[in-house]
């Protein structure tokens, strides 16, 4: 069996040192030439993932063509990259390879998901959506972590699960994938909510009931794109959003917090090394919004601060004078 991880971020050498140590044949793909160099060099990326050495057995590559034969490709990049990076592969590319997707996000101009951009650039239905509350840093450690693995072709789903399922990483199965790709790509928006309510100091009150009212807004967006009610009571949705909205190692929360404190988007994004996927994907959700006709105040509030330079005080105070109604 052997794996190709395509991307060496924080969460891509993660993974790769997971696979390595379950004894599947592994290579890590680095789009730049000098950052795989640098990092096959040392045998650790400094700027992602610092302080683990990546054995001798995992390859490191900038060569697209060594996807050829791999069985499963996973990929782990940024959102936006997505669209760029499945045009190349699909030069080497066979029917027979599986997909795995651990990239969160929606396509701004186009509103699709990962797997939809997959599935048209690839043309294949080998896709699985791998997602759940991982967070990079603890994972590699070895902490017990479950996500859950979704896929239109249920076999291929279950293919991964048996695969990668170890006594660190138990993972359940799906065949919502939209579900799943939208609870974790949604998630992302609401935990820069939560990360502006620690900025503000606001305390645990404040944060509960945004946490909760974020899910409820994920459930209305993702049930009228297709996505089951369950799949966002489950891992990819309240379990995402919890850790995500909580975790010190949340790019999203890190981007909310400082959001909170006062300072703006655009010097908060320059000093980050990592992409924070909440921020494209507020414009994302914005626009779906409208689209399915479907109210979503916490995360309208999250566009006007990001896109708008709306205060964060004046949205808080804009949730909480909104006209009274029941509990949905």
């Amino acid at each position: 069996m052997e794996a190709i991880v395509i991307g060496a971020g924080n969460w891509g050498t993660a993974f790769s040192l997971y696979l390595d140590r379950l004894g599947i044949k592994t290579t890590l793909y680095e789009f730049f030439e000098e950052k795989a160099k640098r990092i096959k060099e040392k045998r650790e990326n400094e700027i992602f993932l610092p302080g683990y050495n990546i054995p001798e057995s995992i390859e490191i590559t900038s060569d697209i063509d060594l996807i050829r034969n791999k069985e499963f490709i996973i990929i782990a990049l940024p959102s936006h990259t997505i669209d760029n990076i499945t045009k190349m592969l699909s030069k080497y590319f066979n029917k027979n390879q599986i997909i795995v997707s651990l990239s969160k996000g929606i396509e701004p101009r186009t509103l699709r998901r990962v797997s939809q951009i997959i599935e048209d650039n690839l043309k294949t239905k080998n896709i699985v959506a791998l997602s759940g509350p991982s967070i990079a840093r603890e994972f590699v450690k070895g902490t017990p972590t479950s996500l859950v693995a979704a896929s239109r072709k249920i076999d291929i789903a279950k293919k991964v699960q048996k695969c990668f399922s170890s006594e660190t990483l138990r993972i359940y199965t799906s065949n919502d994938i939209i579900g799943v790709e939208l609870g974790g790509s949604l998630k992302n928006v609401y935990a820069i909510a939560a990360g502006v309510i620690d900025g503000l100091g606001f305390g645990l009150n404040t944060k509960a009931a945004l946490i909760t009212r974020s899910l409820a807004e994920m459930k209305r967006l993702g049930t009228a794109m297709g996505g089951k009610t369950d799949t966002f009571n489950g891992l990819s949705g309240t379990g995402d959003l919890i850790v995500t909205a909580f975790s010190d190692f949340s790019r999203n929360h890190y981007v909310g917090r400082e959001l909170g404190k006062g300072k703006k988007i655009e010097n908060i994004l320059k000093d980050m090394k990592e992409v924070a996927e909440g921020v494209n994907t507020s414009l994302s959700v914005r626009k779906l919004s409208h689209k399915y006709k479907v109210e979503l105040p916490i995360a309208e509030e999250v566009y006007k601060v990001i896109f708008e330079n709306e205060s964060p005080e004046v949205s808080i105070r804009r949730l909480m004078k909104r006209a009274l109604k029941g509990e949905d």
